[in-house]
């Protein structure tokens, strides 16, 4: 799967990220030269763990029939000392719905395990980056 990101002019600094028939505005606030018009691309990140964190607890608690009736994730960000190799994210789990206490703790395990969770912290990842030919 291959997602485009393409320079929204004229804006200074937003863009647009295209996923299949999909579209998201990135952009940076007004301190850091954007209009605040999007999502940063820090703010991207953090929303893609706590929405996988989301939907693997709905995925797992209708397979094992739970009484799950809401899921509301928040997502903390502590990004202070990001450029000396920390980034903190704190993620606070919601669950609406009947559930036992037990119930509660095996979802938040669930929650804990979750691809992406998985993918930040237990995963190395390689990026690669290259020039495309010159246009012309």
């Amino acid at each position: 799967m291959t997602l485009t990101v393409t320079r929204d002019l004229p804006h200074p600094m937003k863009h647009t990220v295209h996923v299949r028939a999909h579209t998201l505005a990135v952009d940076e606030p007004p301190a850091n030269g954007g209009e605040d018009l999007g999502f940063t691309p820090h703010d991207t990140y953090d929303a893609a763990l706590g929405a996988c964190k989301a939907m693997t607890v709905v995925w797992y608690a209708r397979r094992k029939g739970m009484p799950l009736e809401d899921v509301q994730v928040s997502v903390a960000r502590d990004d202070s000392a990001e450029r000396q190799g920390t980034y903190r994210l704190a993620v606070t789990l919601q669950l609406g719905g009947p559930l036992s206490d037990a119930q509660r703790r095996e979802l938040l395990a669930v929650a804990e395990k979750c691809p992406l969770h998985k993918l930040m912290t237990q995963v190395t990842t390689e990026v690669t980056t290259a020039l495309a030919g010159a246009a012309g």
